[in-house]
């Protein structure tokens, strides 16, 4: 019998990646719409536009879904 292949999650692929010290780099939500006028300040842009690192209550989970990265 063959060894069977573990599958990456497609979302989790799209949407995290690994540091080569083993931390799960992630992107900020809420930047897709509503950008200008009533929707969100200037600031509030600016710093969803920095990376953020995933909480320690998930990394496990979200290493799981990325098994090749």
């Amino acid at each position: 019998m063959p060894k069977i292949k573990v599958k990456t999650h497609s979302g989790a692929k799209k949407r995290f990646n690994l540091t080569k010290s083993g931390k799960v780099k992630r992107a900020h939500a809420f930047k897709s719409h509503l950008l200008n006028g009533h929707g969100k300040t200037t600031k509030r842009k600016r710093g969803l536009r920095k990376g953020a690192y995933a909480d320690v209550t998930n990394v496990s989970a979200i290493k799981r879904m990325i098994p090749y990265k």
